[in-house]
């Protein structure tokens, strides 16, 4: 009898444990297709990877070529051409077949830039001097700008190069006139097989393949390609197309090459219409899956089969429990040990766990789930309902929420079969993800995984992708960001708006004196005011150095509102701040253009912001400027000139003229100042007021300063040796370490007395008072070099900088000069610098002397030299003469 009892209970025994067998192949079924997932989202990503760097790779070898279209593009902007026949002249001339190959050099060997007109004839070409009679008409570049007014880079399908006869890509640019006028068409390309080096980089790389591909769908270069598929279009239907349009993604595809499927990363590039696409067989994606299947296949099966056995055991035992009471005690023993076994291994999991049936009552959780929502044992019975397990929690403080929204929308979710991932904050501050997988019967098993570190470090990473380490204001990213934003709003709801861009005057002089890291406080403070002041609606970023940037919303008169916030930067900003110990006042140049009046997109809208930057800063810093149209023709001529400037003094385009100085007493040459005149071949003679500033810029003031010095003292070697002779220095040059070495340098393989060289700087050298400065100037002086201090009586005019330094020589500035026949004061100013001068025991050159009126006036003073039209216009070395003495009384005419 007692044996019959416990044949039920012996059976609901053995459905447990197949329940628990079945359990347990559910959760590696789960593990297993988990880690198929894992294996596709792995080699995805990497493909990802592989994609964005040589993406970076191709927009790096593109980026140079495309600077030369543009060039080409700005030389043809910055000349008046009227008809086809200049254009030929202009742009099919030897010098230009010279410079387009000196921007070959810049890209990869067998590179090819030319030049074609409106009708596709060849205009020049780097191939051969002369061009050879060529058209390309029947090109599709030709035909696309023939229909097209766009200037963005067109991108031709791979041709055969009627030169070489290789397969060629060509990038492409429309070229126009001042006017806007259709001009031609500057192209430049490469041989496909110079991609053969992007693809080698990933030729190592099992099962991938490397596809460039136009944004249109026109693939240009695919490695492998043994079936030369280069100029062929994907389908239309592929999904190819609509994630090139959503920015890049992945898909998995296939039959398109071949019949193999495999997982495409596409891959747009940011500035060009070109998209890389990385793709992996899907064979060799699932490969190391499938072996790790295999494996977990024969343990599971083995487990299953000891599991079988050990029920076998059990029923085998059962047997003959029913004829002895201490065979069913040897069983129950049994089935408590495999119990045990399985609470450990759900007790001990990582993971919440818990199980619900299709009623909605817990069947089990572990102990990771009761601690992790601070529940006992006692809370959750099995049995217990969702909606009062959730009570518990509530009371337990880790739930929030409506018990009854929250049940019924994971009963709808559940009803249509699929599993639900969620993140769930608890009111603790914890991050919850949590995993519910239906069950045939209508269950569901929740997986609960505490993320919180994981999803905080993300979140810090997406904060430090898009703000500034320094400041903590927006980065360069995070700003372009917003204005891409801003011009959605601009285009979608009329909204315009205002950009702002600054930097800080003279933040170089205070790295350079103080040091980094008080420049970066200085950096933080200047960060602080703007966060503090700025109105929160505007977004603030740092663009890089000490540059600035504030994107403000517009409203009905944005001008006006742009004016009052510029007019407020300058007062917050620019009053003086005390870091570490050092009180620093700083001023800033503010250039602001305005959307879409100044520019309809970001590229066009930050340009001209900095050319109204660029502006300010000439009008003297400390002050902002709106962009005025005519600034983007100036910028287009002075980037002319900075191109044509760096090689002016290698075609001799450079010459010295000198205008003479004579002594006030005697009227006779002294001596001589240097002026440098350029003779530029397009905008004819030059003077210095036009590219010095240039020089001075772009730091070739160095180089040309010093030929300018070395060929001064050649000239002067072979004048009379009473004559000095007078050279400019920048004060960009005294940011060289080698400035008086190279000076000695000079003098001696010029053979030239330092007694008769003078050297002439203004006052913005000394204005950062700089130790290292009055080091060099002191050096120069003890040479037996004579320090003159040019222009005085403009700018600061502080007679602090008489003190710095002992000069030979003042030179009154011509403003002065020019006026003492017409305002008493300007007299009584030049004639109390000569006094201070004489007082000083220092020489006073007058410039600017045209009239003998003038040189009375400035002899009566006291000056000891004169200088000006009135004796010498500016005229070469050879045509000076020292022998002449000024007697007449004629003026200049």
């Amino acid at each position: 009898m007692k044996a019959r009892g416990l044949v039920l209970p012996f059976h609901a025994l053995i459905a447990v444990a197949g329940a628990l067998i079945g359990l347990g192949l559910l959760a590696i079924g789960l593990t297993v297709w988990g880690l198929r997932s894992d294996a596709v989202r792995l080699a995805v990503r990497d493909s990802e990877n592989i994609a964005l760097l040589v993406a970076d790779q191709i927009s790096g070898a593109i980026e140079p070529l495309v600077d030369i279209l543009d060039e080409i593009r700005e030389r043809a902007a910055a000349v008046r051409i009227e008809n086809d026949d200049e254009f030929h002249r202009r742009f099919g001339s030897e010098a230009l077949f010279q410079v387009l190959n000196d921007r070959l050099r810049r890209l990869p060997s067998r590179a090819v830039i030319i030049i074609t007109d409106r009708n596709g004839d060849l205009v020049n070409s780097t191939r051969a001097w002369p061009p050879y009679v060529m058209s390309f008409a029947d090109r599709d570049y030709a035909r696309h700008f023939r229909t097209s007014t766009s200037s963005d880079l067109f991108v031709s399908a791979p041709l055969e190069s009627r030169v070489t006869g290789e397969t060629t890509l060509l990038f492409s640019k429309r070229i126009v006139s001042d006017r806007g006028e259709y001009l031609g068409v500057v192209t430049a390309g490469f041989e496909v097989s110079y991609f053969e080096r992007v693809w080698r980089s990933i030729a190592n790389l099992p099962g991938r393949t490397f596809l460039l591909g136009r944004a249109d769908g026109t693939v240009l270069v695919r490695f492998p390609d043994p079936k030369r598929r280069a100029g062929e279009n994907l389908p239309a239907t592929s999904p190819w197309h609509r994630l090139v349009a959503e920015g890049g993604g992945s898909f998995l595809g296939g039959g398109v090459f071949d019949s193999e499927r495999r997982w495409i990363v596409v891959t747009p590039l940011q500035r060009y219409p070109l998209v890389v696409d990385i793709a992996i067989s899907e064979e060799m994606v699932l490969e190391p899956w499938r072996r790790r299947s295999v494996l977990i296949g024969f343990a599971t099966l083995l487990a299953v089969a000891s599991a079988v056995m050990l029920l076998r055991a059990l029923i085998l035992q059962f047997r003959r429990l029913a004829r002895s009471e201490a065979s069913v005690a040897a069983t129950s023993n049994e089935l408590k040990r495999v119990n045990a076994r399985l609470d450990a291994a759900l007790n001990n999991m990582s993971q919440g766990l818990c199980m619900f049936d299709r009623d909605e009552r817990l069947v089990l959780c572990n102990e990771r789930y009761l601690r992790m929502y601070g529940l006992t044992p006692h809370d959750a019975p099995a049995g217990i309902s969702l909606q009062g397990m959730l009570a518990r929690r509530i009371a337990a403080g880790s739930f929030m929420g409506d018990v009854q929204e929250y049940s019924a929308r994971l009963r709808d979710q559940l009803a249509h079969g699929s599993r639900i991932y969620v993140q769930t904050e608890l009111p603790d501050g914890r991050i919850v993800a949590v995993l519910n997988q239906p069950m045939p019967d209508g269950g569901w098993v929740a997986t609960h995984e505490d993320v919180t570190e994981r999803q905080r470090a993300a979140w810090r990473i997406a904060h430090m992708a898009r703000h500034d380490a320094l400041t903590d204001l927006a980065n360069r990213l995070l700003f372009s960001e917003r204005m891409d934003a801003a011009f959605g709003r601009l285009r979608d709801f009329g909204e315009g708006f205002a950009l702002f861009v600054f930097d800080l005057d003279l933040f170089k002089a205070v790295n350079d004196s103080l040091g980094h890291p008080v420049g970066d406080a200085l950096l933080r403070a200047v960060a602080e005011r703007l966060r503090r002041y700025v109105p929160e609606e505007c977004t603030v970023g740092r663009l890089g150095g000490d540059e600035f940037a504030i994107l403000m919303p517009g409203g009905a008169d944005r001008r006006t509102a742009a004016a009052r916030l510029a007019d407020m930067l300058l007062d917050v900003i620019g009053a003086p701040y005390d870091v570490d110990g050092s009180r620093i006042g700083i001023g800033i140049s503010v250039g602001i253009a305005l959307a879409p009046e100044d520019g309809d997109d970001t590229s066009t809208l930050l340009k001209n912001t900095d050319l109204a930057l660029y502006r300010a800063k000439a009008a003297g810093r400390h002050c902002y400027r709106f962009f005025e149209i005519e600034m983007d023709a100036q910028a287009r001529t002075q980037h002319v000139l900075e191109i044509d400037l760096r090689n002016a003094l290698a075609r001799g385009e450079l010459d010295v003229y000198y205008q003479t100085i004579v002594d006030v007493a005697t009227r006779t040459p002294i001596g001589v100042e240097a002026l440098v005149r350029w003779r530029h071949p397009v905008f004819g003679e030059l003077s210095p007021d036009r590219f010095i500033p240039i020089a001075e810029d772009t730091g070739m003031i160095v180089a040309l300063g010093e030929w300018i010095l070395r060929r001064a003292c050649m000239d002067a070697a072979a004048w009379p040796p009473h004559v000095k002779v007078a050279v400019n220095l920048s004060p960009v040059q005294f940011r060289n370490p080698e400035l008086v070495p190279m000076v000695r340098d000079i003098l001696a393989s010029a053979g030239f007395p330092p007694s008769r060289l003078e050297l002439e700087i203004t006052e913005s050298v000394l204005l950062q008072k700089h130790t290292a400065i009055i080091d060099m100037l002191q050096e120069l002086s003890r040479l037996g070099i004579s320090i003159v201090l040019d222009d005085f009586g403009v700018g600061y005019s502080s007679l602090s900088y008489l003190r710095l330094f002992p000069f030979s020589k003042i030179k009154i500035d011509r403003g002065f000069v020019s006026e003492m026949t017409q305002r008493a004061d300007c007299a009584t100013i030049v004639s109390a610098v000569t006094g201070l001068a004489h007082a000083l025991d220092m020489q006073t050159t007058a410039e600017g002397v045209e009239t003998w009126e003038q040189f009375r006036l400035v002899q009566a003073a006291g000056c000891s030299q004169a200088q000006g039209y009135l004796f010498s216009r500016p005229q070469p070395a050879d045509r000076i003469d020292f022998s002449r003495r000024e007697n007449g009384e004629r003026s200049l005419g």
